[in-house]
């Protein structure tokens, strides 16, 4: 198609993509938690030491799980990546392994505050939920859009912008 191309632009994350990344995450270590319960107690059933531990299994891998993928090239998390959506620093920066730990540990006070601390990325201005505020983290997502048309020239002159002459002029050298 002439006069179109493909713009890819970074934006917050909202609500509802959020939610939707958090419930796929949630899916895949519920069915990890499972498994090792029916594992449990396939292997010892009259071992209940051993099954009262499953859930603190699940939950210590559930943390290398978030902590790991949101440090790893990709981002996020495997919820997060279906949705193209990628954790960051405040400036768009990767996060480091103990900024994730504490975004990770924090995610409890934003659920101690009967969940108000995850509605919070529902209505901040850049999205962020209680966890993200307290751990100095961005949740982003990459858009990619197609524009048809010509773009504005970067450089001065006049051009079309479809509906009339627009002057770009060169903006003055201060000396």
């Amino acid at each position: 198609m002439p006069g179109a191309l493909l713009r890819k632009d970074i934006a917050y994350a909202g609500f509802w993509r959020r939610l939707l990344a958090y419930l796929i995450d949630l899916l895949l270590i519920s069915a990890v938690g499972v498994t090792l319960g029916t594992l449990v107690i396939t292997l010892a059933p009259d071992n209940r030491l051993a099954l009262a531990n499953v859930p603190a299994v699940t939950s210590a891998i559930g943390w290398a799980y978030y902590v790991l993928f949101e440090t790893s090239p990709a981002r996020g998390t495997l919820g997060k990546i279906a949705l193209n959506l990628f954790v960051a620093d405040v400036h768009g920066d990767p996060i480091s392994y103990p900024r994730a730990a504490f975004r990770y540990f924090f995610k409890a006070f934003s659920t101690l505050l009967l969940g108000l601390g995850w509605i919070m990325a529902a209505f901040t201005p850049r999205k962020q939920a209680l966890h993200d505020l307290m751990a100095g983290t961005l949740v982003l997502r990459r858009v990619t859009y197609l524009v048809i048309g010509q773009e504005p020239p970067t450089e001065p002159g006049d051009y079309w912008d479809g509906g009339r002459w627009v002057a770009s002029v060169r903006p003055t050298e201060r000396s």
